[in-house]
């Protein structure tokens, strides 16, 4: 049984940092593109970052590109998220997600498994 777990969430002040991890147990993580996606109060979840099996080759939403980097450590089966020049508008619960698809996409559906996701708060 596949087990996402992520951790790093937290309040923080706008213009501040933060880094998530996920720990991926139960998968070769090496096979395995990975997603980060964020979900606020009566909307669906968005899609925040993607990186492939190899870690070559990274995907971002527009609303994040240039201030989050995705990352992972095959070492450690852990998947990161590091956020930077944080803005309210990034407060949500973030959720790592875990698909067995040689590519790596945006769309949710495609990921077969999800952690439990942790709440990122960010303060004007």
């Amino acid at each position: 049984q596949v087990h996402l777990v992520e951790s790093g969430g937290g309040l923080v002040q706008a213009g501040g940092s933060l880094t998530l991890s996920c720990a991926v147990s139960g998968h070769p993580f090496g096979r395995y593109a990975m997603a980060w996606f964020r979900q606020t109060p009566g909307k669906e979840h968005e899609f925040v970052a993607a990186i492939s099996w190899t870690g070559g080759s990274t995907y971002y939403a527009d609303s994040v590109k240039g201030r989050f980097t995705i990352s992972r450590d095959d070492d450690n089966n852990t998947l990161y998220l590091r956020m930077n020049l944080l803005k309210p508008e990034d407060t949500a619960v973030y959720y790592c997600a875990g698909t067995t698809m040689s590519t790596m996409t945006s769309i949710r559906q495609y990921y077969e498994n999800w952690g439990q996701g942790t709440q990122v708060t960010v303060s004007s």
